[in-house]
């Protein structure tokens, strides 16, 4: 059976949950305290190096970390990844801009939820908020022409890009002025298998290497 290692505030091992929760695949759960220092443990640093979450186990005990990389290899042969060469190097860019933009979403997300937002430098603050603003406003502008962000088909683009991007409003963003953004969230919410859950952090948890 697969083994996730997980975290369940992480919105980065969400994603992975969310996929498994689509394909109806039965997995185990080893929850890593990252906050307590779990994640540097020479044991867990032999599975992620990093020492965040998520990483997978596979029956054959091979281990793959990095969210993004684990939804590739789960989706892989499923509806959730295009056979097709070209569409599926789409999911990937998308899945890239979600590396790259929607970092700022969530690391507003994480400083604000664990009352770190105030130990910020103000000027650090203000480029994660326009980052994020603008990364809400180009998804804005591609979903108004598609249902899905690469489409007509739900992919793990729109699952990578959904983790952080539905909890904008958590980060202090104005999620609802994005109206196409706010009915493609409900478009993936009525998706088969969607998992509807939320593990609020707490605002006493210490510093860890997690990527918000």
């Amino acid at each position: 059976m697969l083994t996730l290692f997980d975290y369940l505030p992480s919105q980065n091992a969400y994603k992975v949950r969310l996929l498994l929760s689509h394909l109806g695949l039965p997995y185990r759960t080893e929850l890593v305290s990252i906050f307590e220092g779990e994640g540097q443990q020479a044991e867990y640093l032999a599975i992620n190096p990093t020492g965040a979450v998520p990483a997978l186990r596979l029956d054959d005990g091979r281990v793959l970390a990095e969210s993004n990389a684990i939804l590739t290899f789960l989706a892989s042969g499923t509806q959730y990844l295009p056979d097709d060469a070209f569409a599926a190097a789409k999911v990937q860019q998308w899945m890239s801009f979600e590396q790259d933009c929607i970092l700022n979403i969530a690391s507003l997300r994480h400083w604000t939820m664990t009352g770190k937002l105030a130990r910020r430098p103000a000027a650090l603050v203000a480029m994660r908020r326009a980052g994020g603003l603008r990364a809400l406003q180009i998804l804005e502008r591609e979903l108004a022409q598609r249902p899905f962000i690469c489409g007509d088909q739900y992919t793990i683009a729109d699952i990578a890009l959904f983790a952080y991007t539905h909890r904008a409003d958590e980060a202090g963003l104005p999620l609802r002025e994005f109206a196409q953004v706010c009915a493609w969230i409900e478009r993936v919410r009525a998706q088969p298998g969607f998992l509807d859950e939320h593990h609020p952090y707490s605002i006493d948890s210490h510093s860890s290497r997690e990527l918000p």
